[in-house]
């Protein structure tokens, strides 16, 4: 696996920080968050299942704009061939 050279920003790194105190957060924006964490001061890059997961958030209506903002993050660190 290639490195990446990106890295979460301060303020999505503070938005996951949040969502993971937050006993009222969704399943699925702990799960973004932690993913957005793991890559914040770090080269890791995000895995195919995670990348699936953050696209179909992406693509659907029934997620919020925090949940979006951190799907986006995460899929800008995403593996680009594939």
């Amino acid at each position: 696996m290639a490195n990446n050279k990106k890295q979460t920003s301060k303020q999505i790194a503070s938005l996951a920080s949040d969502i993971l105190k937050d006993q009222n957060a969704s399943q699925i924006q702990k799960s973004l968050a932690g993913s957005a964490l793991s890559q914040s001061k770090s080269k890791h890059q995000t895995g195919a299942e995670m990348e699936d997961v953050a696209s179909k958030v992406l693509q659907s209506s029934k997620y919020n704009d925090t949940t979006k903002s951190l799907a986006g993050s995460i899929l800008s660190q995403s593996n680009k061939k594939r």
